[in-house]
């Protein structure tokens, strides 16, 4: 037995150890193929990067908001990092039944570690396997997760961690048998009842068991190994090494989500200069090989553990896009055809030789097959990602906010948009009259720009004009920045009316831009047009700059006299132009109404007085909430009215659902599943409430076209009503106006006598 044990065991080391070293040098060679990355951007602040992946690793921060979930995987993992010595014992115990590890091998503190951590490991990869037995695609069906992903891989994977598992616990009961326990020890706490179990083998019969129970847990590790190593892209097993440098590598060091800014366009690691871009630069991805080296590590650190896939609003409603499916595809596809890419085939950069048939003679033919296919194309096509994939994405970042590997899904989409939109002009069509709109008139419905400023004639005070109230704006606390929707879309102009007013009557001086203000950009960019965007943003920032001035400094301080304030109404500027315009030279703070607001509660400024009686839901905007963390201004200003009775969806805040209308789809219609407005309203109706309110002019629009066709179908109370929390505020700051009182006349004096 011993001898058999020696031998299958050290058989199956050298092998793994050697199809593992092979594997390494394969990503390796893999992530090269890879576009480079600007410099800095990914390795800045290691110190920082460092303190990020082992906190998001220890605390678990992402796996943990999934309850028994999180608890149980953080001891899987933990285990598999830790538990290593137990594997060096067990080389050990096949030559000598009775040996233990020197200097700790006896030590109670690393005897009890084992003890504990190994039994939560199988404990643990139990309650996984259970669950995702409960989650089968076979049973929950779309619903499911797991559905889409490669089922046997996880299987193997979970049953080989629960055998080594038990292999562990069984060693330490026939190793505290062989060692003479008598007598309950702590340092058996867990397997004791095993050690009683084997106590009364013979010592022939305790090694023999020894050296199998050993062969089986230095087999199954290394069969493990060398199944992993055949298989590159077996992201269920590879994500726990894979894992730590996505982490380390993400795009921002204080451990914050990719949200917010997309990145600039970059082509050969540094940014496209667009005044005058390179020759051989290359516009978006349409080949793998295109997406930077962090792109081709995203795609082979995916789990497959579908939670951004049960988050996503296409998946939920019926469409094709799938986040995690989108993943591995494009996963799938870059391994497949690495070969090809490694043997000098395809071009990394326009103006790349191609290789020649001698360098591809021996590329396997399946390799060569990969290449052939178009990385977006239909299914008649063999395309990779299919169209209405790509366009299916509302760019709400609940996949990104998800992962608990930090892929960051979003820039993949866009940068493969962009390739499509600005060279081969392949877009939905509805999209088209938004972009020709935007090119002619600045703002997507195509208005004039003197319309933007007809909304205050509908107030009863004065909005002042930059350019033609006033030149500058040193003198006011805020530039209000009413956006397209806010200034253009009816009802989205009665949050712009309503928040006016409540500034009015706080006191805060504030001015709005002339009607030369353009769109910020936000549609068009994640539509995937590019220049477009940065010609509206590079206009808007210039004129913002010439509207704030060169303010003096202060002789004490050395600062500018005022801060360039601009507070909007619409999370897509406030997104746009707090995150993406200092990529242009626009350094702003920006803030969002609901911050303000809140602002002036908290201050007395604004006191709600009036009560509006009535249950109140709040859907969360998802460039407010996920993309920069606004939650909690919008539910202290509904706190703040009386009368107000709130309740939260089940998908609020980091889980919140999106309306449908991010990412340009605003622009498009939905022809495939169920409209995501209307998923999103009936969840909000299924709480009986008489409000939804929401802080996002597209969310406004999106919502009240829902509960609108709800109404008309009998669906929903003719009484419930959609509204901004600017609007909501304003009807309790407002008290009722009192009559005026009639002024009693003096009685005439009598005359003299």
């Amino acid at each position: 037995m011993q001898l058999a044990a020696i031998i299958v065991s050290l058989t199956l080391t050298v092998v793994g150890v050697a199809l593992l070293a092979r594997a390494i040098g394969q990503f390796v060679r893999y992530f090269k193929l890879g576009q480079p990355v600007p410099a800095g951007t990914r390795t800045d602040n290691p110190y920082q990067r460092s303190v990020t992946l082992v906190r998001e690793f220890l605390g678990h921060t992402r796996m943990n908001r999934w309850g028994v979930v999180g608890f149980a995987h953080w001891f899987v993992a933990v285990g598999f990092l830790t538990l290593p010595p137990t594997l060096a014992q067990a080389f050990g115990q096949l030559f000598r039944a009775d040996w233990t590890l020197p200097v700790i091998g006896g030590f109670l503190p690393f005897e009890l570690y084992i003890e504990f951590i190994g039994v939560m490991t199988i404990l643990g990869i139990a309650a996984l396997i259970v669950i995702r037995l409960l989650s089968l695609p076979g049973r929950a069906g779309r619903k499911s997760r797991f559905a889409g992903s490669k089922a046997g891989q996880a299987y193997f994977v979970e049953y080989v961690i629960l055998t080594i598992g038990l292999a562990i616990y069984v060693l330490r009961g026939l190793e505290g048998a062989i060692h003479h326990v008598e007598h309950y020890e702590a340092a058996y706490f867990a397997s004791y009842p095993l050690v009683l179990a084997f106590k009364g083998l013979s010592l022939p019969v305790l090694q023999n068991l020894i050296y199998f129970t050993a062969m089986v847990k230095i087999s199954t590790s290394f069969v493990w190994m060398i199944v992993v190593s055949l298989n590159t892209n077996m992201g269920v097993a590879w994500h726990r090494f894979l894992g730590f440098p996505n982490i380390w590598f993400k795009r921002k060091a204080d451990g914050s989500t990719a949200l917010g800014a997309l990145l600039p366009m970059t082509a050969g690691g540094k940014e496209i200069d667009w005044e005058d871009p390179a020759e051989d630069a290359v516009f978006g991805v349409s080949q793998v090989e295109q997406f930077s080296w962090k792109g081709l590590l995203d795609f082979s650190t995916c789990t497959e553990c579908g939670r951004c896939q049960s988050q996503c609003p296409a998946w939920n409603t019926g469409k094709p896009l799938s986040p995690k499916l989108l993943i591995m595809s494009l996963r799938d596809h870059a391994h497949a055809k690495a070969p090809y890419l490694l043997a000098g085939g395809g071009k990394t950069m326009e103006g790349d030789e191609k290789a020649t048939e001698e360098q591809l003679e021996d590329v396997p033919v399946s390799a060569l097959a990969e290449a052939e296919r178009p990385l977006i194309g239909t299914a008649e096509e063999n395309g990779v990602i299919d169209p209405d994939v790509l366009w299916s994405c509302t760019t709400c970042g609940a996949c990104v906010e998800q992962c608990p590997v930090d892929i960051e899904h979003i820039d993949h989409i866009v940068d493969m948009r962009r390739y499509q939109v600005m060279i081969e002009s392949a877009f939905p069509s509805e999209a088209g009259t938004m972009l020709k709109n935007l090119e002619k008139k600045g703002n997507p419905w195509g208005l004039a720009k003197k319309q933007r400023v007809e909304w205050t004639k509908e107030v009863d005070f004065e909005v002042p004009i930059v350019g033609k109230d006033v030149e500058d704006l040193s003198e006011f606390d805020y530039l209000y920045w009413v956006g397209c929707a806010g200034a253009l879309e009816d009802r989205a102009k009665k949050t712009t009316k309503a928040f006016a007013e409540l500034l009015n009557i706080a006191g805060v001086k504030f001015a709005i831009m002339g009607g030369d203000e353009k769109c910020t950009g936000d549609s068009p960019r994640r539509l995937g047009n590019e220049p477009l965007f940065q010609q509206l943003a590079q206009e808007n920032v210039a004129m913002l700059n010439m509207a704030f001035g060169e303010d003096d400094e202060d002789e004490s301080t050395k600062k500018p006299k005022s801060a360039k304030k601009i507070v909007s109404t619409c999370p897509h500027c406030f997104n746009t132009i707090a995150n993406e315009y200092p990529q242009l030279g626009g350094e702003y703070e920006v803030i969002h109404h609901t911050q303000l607001l809140q602002h002036l509660i908290d201050e007395g400024r604004l006191i709600p007085v009036t009560p509006v009686e009535g249950l109140i839901t709040y859907h969360d905007p998802c460039y407010l909430g996920r993309h920069n963390k606004v939650y909690t201004p919008p539910r202290e200003i509904m706190s703040a009215v009386p009368g107000l009775r709130q309740q939260e969806m089940h998908r609020h805040k980091e889980r919140g659902f999106c309306c449908g209308a991010g990412g340009a789809r605003m622009w498009m219609e939905e022809r495939i599943g169920k409209r995501i407005n209307n998923e999103r309203v009936e969840e909000a109706l299924s709480l009986n409430p008489d409000i939804v309110s929401t802080a996002c002019p597209f969310c406004l629009v999106m919502l009240t076209d829902s509960v609108n066709g709800k109404k008309n179908d009998g669906k929903a109370k003719e009484s419930v009503t959609v509204v901004d929390v600017a609007q909501l505020l304003l009807d309790s700051v407002k008290t009722p106006v009192d009559p005026e009182p009639v002024e009693e006349t003096e009685p005439e004096p009598e005359p003299a006598a």
